[in-house]
């Protein structure tokens, strides 16, 4: 038994598993743990957002904001991991890759200090085609939300 399957069954991945898992690498990997996972239905992932990302260097010096594309982003990566963590031996070599942002909110500003907490919840999966619904969470208020979908490619 490998460290991702024990930590699905502990529903939990740490970021050496998810790196694993994903591609990603610093500084675009966006998720730092996911700490639920409820089979291949819905995850949730979580990114402790600090002053020290690249990004508040240019978004904005004076007043840092996440920027909104990136929690979205940080969303498909959760759900990318979700995917992949239930996949068959058949996909070994496979990427998912993003296809369709749809009905994207943002609703609050996410700043340094935060910890967003990304739920995602699988609306159907067709073969290698996943359509997911998203909220990111601070403080238990959505700051932003959308409904993702995302294909498995070979590679």
């Amino acid at each position: 038994m490998n460290d991702t399957t024990e930590a699905k069954q502990d529903n939990v991945l740490d970021i050496k598993q998810i790196m694993d898992l994903l591609p990603h690498r610093y500084p675009f990997l966006l998720i730092d743990r996911i700490i639920e996972i409820n089979g291949d239905q819905s995850a949730i992932g979580i990114k402790n957002v600090t002053a020290n990302e690249h990004y508040f260097q240019g978004h904005f010096p004076t007043h840092p904001v996440m920027p909104g594309v990136l929690l979205i982003e940080g969303m498909a990566q959760t759900a990318g991991a979700l995917c992949v963590s239930f996949l068959d031996d058949e996909f070994d070599n496979s990427l998912v890759y993003f296809m369709a942002i749809d009905r994207a909110r943002f609703r609050k500003p996410v700043m340094p200090g935060d910890t967003v907490y990304y739920h995602m919840e699988k609306i159907r999966n067709r073969g290698r085609v996943w359509r997911f619904k998203g909220e990111a969470k601070v403080d238990g208020h959505i700051v932003a939300e959308a409904e993702i979908s995302a294909t498995i490619v070979d590679i």
